[in-house]
């Protein structure tokens, strides 16, 4: 098996504006903090690489491929193409959740 890169700050910055993901998001859907998060992506601390790998994994799991010129985005695999519309119902269900 090969082993992948580890994830740099910016190639997480560039993913995430790729998604429109909030740090929050990222940090949530990776299970780790998000000062972790943070602070990896302004590189103010070494993060645990197994922090990395969540992170990776958070990104690669929403359809981020990792390539030699940097994160891409495929076509989305929404019914409708529309990437934009599933992050505003991801937004309206946490909103609800938020409210109960």
């Amino acid at each position: 098996m090969r082993r992948r890169a580890l994830l740099s700050g910016e190639q997480s910055k560039a993913a995430r504006a790729l998604l429109s993901w909030s740090r929050v998001r990222l940090a949530a859907k990776a299970h780790i903090s998000e000062p972790t998060v943070v602070d990896f992506e302004n590189g103010s601390r070494n993060p645990n690489p197994r922090h990395v790998t969540a992170i990776r994994q958070a990104l690669e799991d929403a359809g981020i491929v990792f390539g030699p010129e940097g994160p891409l985005l495929p076509r989305s695999e929404t019914p409708n193409g529309d990437r934009q519309t599933d992050n505003r119902m991801w937004r309206r269900r946490q909103t609800k959740r938020l409210e109960t």
